[in-house]
């Protein structure tokens, strides 16, 4: 049966013929979307495996796990995009229903379940985007812009997405109350729309008439977006499923935790083989991004969500997550012209793609390139923005180093858009090929090269921490034994002051718990977080490949799931666990608050709950975000006894501390300071403690404190880790004088090593105490101190001994105070009030006896005298010419000149009765011009800025076997009538002279272990011998 009229006939033919160019277009404007994503570099890895990724895709659509992050927006958002996906077929069945308005789909269209069905999604389409209306409406901009996530949005793109799909729920209605009030139907089926038709007339043609009004809007909608494929606000209805599914974890996690390695051409970039002619390092152009990067930002919905939760954005920095990726996607659709056409241009700027035959532009061919294209063509990536469209930049660089890498957009966004990843490339290539960064990044290149840390102290203050302690900690000298866990202390919990305490703490928990554990020592280097994060690869892959050697050696022969490591850091945590995998370097790597409630848990600690201040937490973004870590600290603070009060910000919506991303080491020039954003929301909550579990944020938030409480606020204030708030509480369960540890014999640092027992020699030494103090210069003869024999940490291969010196011509004795010399400045060179990390008062030095005791000749200790350090092989990279160096080049050494007593390192405490020799017995001692060190570090060339003038390094006496130049800063803080050795380990010229000789810790050829038959990491190609960041000469 049928009731078509000429007027329903007309009215279907007009139809008929409008959707023709409408489909066209739309279709269209898919097929160039297409073109221009596939402009993007290879990446295979988004295809594999399928069945994980389509179960991933299936759970974030049905379940909108995603969106639901916000609830309100995403219930509302539900109903619209099940009305949009099931609706289609309403919209579609428009065709049929306005020549026949009975027209219905063959078999289901005319069954209750379908009818019922459509009724719900008519309604609930209204229902959810009147929500949504009323909530873009309730954020709009024209609040303060900073609190609009809608600010830089386009509206009126919104607004039309917004009517067509209001007017597409309401014809669904309109439709099924005119057939109802027509031919009638199931009250049930029918239960909210038959009251809708008591208002129509019964009338065929009405049927047909809001049919073609349902149908039109969405031709309206089909030419409109056909013509703007870059409204992500419409088209991620179709994108984001495919960005879904090639989102970089086939587990469904977000694109968090390890950086996304650098890959040229669609695989890892081998850095041995690269060459920046024709690899690309980083983004330098948009057609550097991958096309899974041009797929996010075509993604983009503009909703604003990553603009909400970034730290930057909300203290002032002119960085915003969502217009980043929209300036990168606008700049695409822009510059895919002239990329379609086959332009290019070389790291000049000169066109290399459309040329004639003789190799110059062809101008015939780029004239018919759209002009604004060929413009585009020409702006750079990143580069200052002055208003002139032809020389911008497409990201501002105060833009790109903004960002604090805290995970938070990317946590946030429904359709998992990578915005880290993408910024990590573009650092890339400002620091490897443009060798463009902030200046600051300069000091923290050179000391991780050099010093192998960011502060650029020496390796041989790694192990200060211990002391204090009324334990021994266990140092790795070539025999891990049953160990059951490597405590990586990391740089901060080794130089920076308040992390050693939370050091400290773990390690007596760990003591108390009975668990085997050792450290490295000096054989540790930085992981390469801030490096990496900072763009320089090259950089992080040489600090990797390094520790990843270190490890292995460690854990000769041991399987994977027994190499234990446990870190307090959140990035040491992140690097080694998250991306030493990338480079063949497998762990299981756990952070302390998981252990240490791992140990609570098992009743190996017992922690006694007393009240306490009430407390809140901060997320570190790389413990939380990053890595899903958030109950184990909590669980610790209860049961520590303290009450948690959470900020109004936390969970996967903490605020970052601001240091992440390398901007620990980088000043705050615009806005307000992020730490004191997050220290005014923590002091909010009225509490008196601010627990965390990041050395790096325990800095900012005590440096935040600091500021507030000099401004009247947060009195009585304490920022402390989660460790030292346990440690206080199973300390008050222990008996009085009873310590809980491991049976094992310790190993040679620590308190009882800083008070060996000896002999007393004529001047008798005084023993360290747990909180040592500098020696008395009585103590000392004014001579130079006999050469130790090999002993300290006894690292193998390019690793330096830590404060070795050869032996030095005596100095006369004051015999008066002498004054100790103001220490150089050191550390990261900051300006004004800024501090630096770590740094301690010199003590002044104790008064000279003229008391000498006798001296030993010098020719008993033949082991002390000084050889000649081999050059080491050319190291780092390897690479080709084209490649500039980030950071400056260290000054080459000056000629070597006599050691004097002043020069012995001003941390160093003497710690047995030593006999020192007078100078002149110990003629072999004497100083001889020190060869030119080889080149070290990166061997790259010296393109980057550095800030500063470089200071040349101090002349140096020659080295003893494996023993290291001390530094210049660290020589002038020490007195110089306090001429205090290195720390020696029980020296072998010593043994005769103690009651207990301590066992050598350097393991004889026959208990060295061979090296791992694990495949070396990939990444660098570095020779062997070749000079590690931070180590010394072979």
């Amino acid at each position: 049966m049928s009731d078509v009229t000429p007027v329903t006939l007309t009215l279907g033919t007009i139809a008929a013929v409008v959707s023709i160019p409408a489909w066209i277009i739309f279709w269209s404007g898919a097929w160039r979307m297409v073109q221009t994503i596939r402009l993007g570099q290879p990446d295979g890895t988004r295809l594999f495996p399928v069945l994980p990724r389509l179960k991933q895709l299936t759970v974030e659509f049905a379940a909108h796990t995603r969106m639901n992050k916000f609830r309100s927006v995403g219930w509302a958002h539900w109903l619209v995009m099940v009305g949009f996906m099931l609706g289609s077929a309403a919209w579609l069945a428009a065709y049929g229903e306005i020549y026949n308005p009975k027209f219905h789909w063959p078999l289901i269209g005319n069954t209750f379940a379908w009818s019922f069905l459509m009724e719900l999604l008519g309604i609930g389409t209204v229902v959810g985007i009147t929500a949504l209306i009323i909530i873009r409406q309730r954020n709009h901009p024209r609040r303060p812009d900073r609190q609009s996530r809608f600010s830089g949005s386009s509206f009126w793109q919104a607004y039309f997405v917004e009517a067509v799909v209001l007017v597409e729920g309401l014809g669904v209605i309109f439709v099924r109350a005119a057939k109802y009030s027509t031919y009638g139907g199931s009250d049930v089926a029918h239960f909210f729309t038959r009251w809708v038709a008591e208002i129509l007339p019964s009338d065929p043609l009405l049927i047909s008439i809001f049919a073609m009004v349902k149908l039109f809007s969405g031709m309206i909608w089909l030419l409109i977006v056909g013509r703007y494929i870059t409204m992500g606000v419409a088209w991620h209805r179709f994108s984001a499923f495919f960005n879904i599914y090639f989102k970089r974890e086939d587990d469904g996690g977000v694109a968090l935790g390890a950086a996304k390695p650098m890959m040229s051409g669609g695989k890892v970039l081998e850095l041995e083989e690269a060459d920046p002619e024709t690899d690309a390092f980083g983004a330098g152009n948009i057609e550097d991004f991958s096309w899974k990067a041009l797929l996010d930002f075509t993604t983009c919905t503009e909703c604003g969500r990553c603009q909400s939760q970034c730290p930057a954005w909300n203290t002032g920095k002119p960085l915003s997550p969502k217009l980043l990726i929209l300036s990168l996607r606008d700049h695409t659709y822009a510059k895919a012209p002239y990329l379609l056409a086959g332009g290019k241009k070389d790291m000049a700027g000169e066109e290399v793609g459309l040329v004639d035959a003789d190799g110059n532009p062809d101008e015939a061919k780029l004239a018919k390139i759209p002009e604004a294209a060929r413009i585009e063509a020409g702006r750079p990536l990143v580069g200052e923005t002055t208003g002139d469209i032809a020389t911008d930049g497409i990201i501002d660089p105060e833009v790109l180093w903004s960002c604090t890498m805290c995970g938070a957009c990317v946590e946030q966004c429904p359709v998992d858009i990578e915005h880290v990843d993408h910024i990590i490339d573009m650092r890339r290539y400002q620091v490897l090929i443009e060798s463009a960064f902030p200046s600051e990044l300069a000091g923290l290149f050179k000391n991780l090269e050099v010093k192998g840390n960011p502060w650029g102290q020496n390796a041989q203050d790694r192990l200060k921490w211990t002391e204090g302690l009324d334990f021994d900690v266990p140092v790795y000298e070539g025999e891990f034994g049953d160990t059951e866990y490597l405590f990586w202390v990391g740089c901060a919990g080794a130089y920076e002051d308040r992390a050693k305490r939370t050091t400290r703490a773990v390690a007596e928990l760990l003591h108390i718990a009975g668990v085997e554990f050792m450290v490295l020592g000096t054989g540790e280097t930085c992981t390469g977080d801030s490096a990496r994060r900072a763009g320089n690869e090259l950089l992080y892959q040489t600090l990797a490949q390094q520790n990843i050697e270190t490890i292995d050696e460690v854990f000769d022969g041991r399987p994977e799931k027994q190499r234990k490591i446990v870190v307090t850091c959140p990035h040491c945590y992140n690097a080694i666990g998250n991306e030493y995998p990338q480079l063949g370097g497998n762990y299981e790597v756990v952070h302390h608050t998981q252990l240490l409630n791992r140990l609570v848990r098992d009743k190996r600690l017992i922690p006694v709950a007393e009240p306490a201040d009430d407390t809140t937490y901060h997320d570190p973004c790389y413990l939380g975000r990053h890595n899903k870590i958030y109950e184990a600290p909590r669980e610790l603070i209860g049961a520590a006894g303290a009450k948690l009060t959470e900020m109004p910000r936390h969970g996967e919506r903490s605020l970052c501390c601001g240091a992440g991303g390398a901007r620990m080491w980088m000043e705050e020039h615009l806005g307000k300071r992020v730490n004191v954003e997050r220290t005014d929301e923590a002091l909010d909550t009225n509490t008196k403690k601010i627990a965390t579990g990041c050395p790096f944020c325990r800095v900012m938030l005590s440096d935040g404190v600091t500021a507030r409480q000099d401004e009247g606020k947060g009195e009585g204030v304490e920022v402390i880790d989660v460790a030292m708030m346990l440690l206080d509480s199973v300390k008050r369960g222990l008996p009085e004088g009873v310590t809980v540890g491991s049976k094992r014999s310790p190993a040679r640092v620590g308190a009882t090593a800083t008070a060996t027992a000896t002999k007393p020699a004529p001047a008798a030494a005084k023993t360290a105490t747990a909180e040592p103090k500098a020696e008395p210069a009585a103590d000392k003869p004014a001579a130079s101190p006999k050469a130790p024999a090999k002993g300290g940490l006894q690292m193998k291969g390019a690793a330096k001994r830590p404060g070795a010196k050869a032996a030095a011509p005596a100095a006369d004795a004051p015999t008066a105070d002498a004054p100790a010399k103001a220490p150089a400045k050191g550390g990261l060179q900051m300006k004004g009030a800024a501090k630096r990390p770590g740094a301690q008062a010199t003590a002044p030095a104790a008064p000279a006896t003229t008391e000498e005791p006798t001296a030993k000749p010098a020719e008993s200790a033949p082991k002390s005298e000084a050889a000649p350090a081999k050059a080491p092989a050319k190291g780092g990279l390897q690479m080709k010419a084209a490649a500039k160096r980030p950071g400056a080049k260290a000054a080459p050494a000056a000629e070597a000149k006599p050691a004097t007593a002043a020069e012995a390192p001003a941390a160093t405490e003497s710690t047995t009765a030593d006999t020192p020799k007078p100078a002149e017995s110990a003629p072999k001692s004497e100083a001889a011009p020190a060869k030119a060190p080889a080149k070290g570090g990166l061997q790259m060339k010296t393109a980057a800025k550095r800030p500063g003038a470089a200071a040349t390094q101090k002349p140096a006496a020659p080295e003893k076997p494996a023993a290291e130049k001390a530094e210049p800063a660290q020589q002038e803080t020490t007195p110089s009538a306090s001429p205090a050795p290195a720390k020696p380990a029980e020296p072998e010229t010593e043994k005769a002279a103690t009651d207990a000789p301590a066992k050598s810790t350097e393991p004889s050829d026959a208990d060295t272990k061979p090296a791992s038959d694990a495949p070396k990491p990939k990444g660098l190609g570095m020779k062997p011998g070749a000079k590690r960041p931070g180590q010394g000469a072979q």
